[in-house]
């Protein structure tokens, strides 16, 4: 063989194994609908030949943020109220298409890529005991003026410092609990709730334990809460580490809608069961090809 041909073939050679040690990195927010959405899109990236490297369970969402901002992350599923109010600082806004196109246009701005968008919209959820909301009548959140004296909120520590979480919802329904929120993680206080170690918190409307605890949802009676829509954000350079890496991530449009994602979550949390499983059992199930496990 000429030298000539000896170069080429060292040239794919070498041009493979860099495409083999520059893995697409896939993030998560640290709670359990997250990360079994971080581990959606790393199976559909393997399955389009790409290599991943997962860093899930990474913290909140200005940690993600700054993941993906900084390179370290390539790739992770965010959620467009969140996008608006928490990273962007933009004021609140009920209007999901508006909501959508600002966060669109600001994330290109910041080199990233907003969407595809999965299908479902997991909405904050205000949360309380089913017997409670039975004997006190509690049947939205403006109803929590009657229990405002007595009531033990609960809540992650974003919801207590965000500027669609507690404080705004307060104002915008016009009352104060009178005791302060206990702050803890997110995954702890469904718990807390159910054991009546705190009587509300804020949850998430897609979250699976809510029927299997015996919560019940306060309807959102003013429309406080601005819509989260759950969308892909991707790094300009994912198609450098892989080429048909967004190809591959636009193929999970629209794939999930809030019912789905109940299941998924309860998978996890109510039946404690591995994140990857539950994840290649809903691929099947939607006729996705499953990858193989490295």
């Amino acid at each position: 063989m000429s030298r000539a041909g000896v170069a080429v073939i060292l040239g794919f050679v070498v041009a493979a194994c860099a495409r083999e040690t520059r893995p697409v990195v896939v993030g998560s927010k640290n709670f359990t609908e997250s990360v079994l959405l971080g581990e959606l899109v790393a199976q559909t990236l393997e399955s389009a030949g790409c290599s991943t490297e997962r860093r899930l369970n990474l913290g909140g969402t200005l940690v993600c943020d700054k993941a993906i901002e900084s390179g370290a992350v390539d790739v992770y599923v965010e959620y467009s109220g969140t996008a608006l109010t928490a990273i962007l600082a933009r004021p609140v806004s009920s209007d999901s298409k508006r909501v959508t196109a600002i966060v669109r246009e600001a994330y290109a701005a910041r080199g990233l890529a907003w969407g595809p968008a999965l299908g479902f919209d997991n909405t904050f959820a205000m949360l309380v005991r089913k017997s409670d909301s039975q004997r006190l009548h509690l049947a939205t959140i403006g109803d929590l003026r009657k229990v405002a004296l007595e009531f033990r909120p609960g809540f992650g520590y974003e919801f207590t410092e965000r500027p669609d979480g507690w404080t705004g919802l307060q104002r915008a329904y016009g009352f104060e609990l009178a005791q302060r929120p206990v702050a803890m993680d997110l995954g702890l206080t469904y718990r807390a709730l159910a054991a009546g170690e705190v009587d509300l918190i804020a949850g998430n409307s897609t979250d699976g334990l809510i029927e299997s605890l015996g919560l019940v949802v306060l309807q959102d009676d003013r429309a406080y809460f601005p819509p989260y829509e759950a969308a892909i954000v991707t790094a300009g350079a994912i198609d450098a580490k892989c080429p048909g890496a967004r190809a591959a991530l636009d193929s999970l449009a629209g794939r999930i809608d809030d019912a789905a994602m109940r299941r998924l979550n309860f998978e996890v949390d109510g039946r404690k069961r591995d994140v990857g499983l539950v994840v290649e059992e809903f691929r099947r199930s939607v006729g996705t090809q499953t990858p193989k496990r490295r």
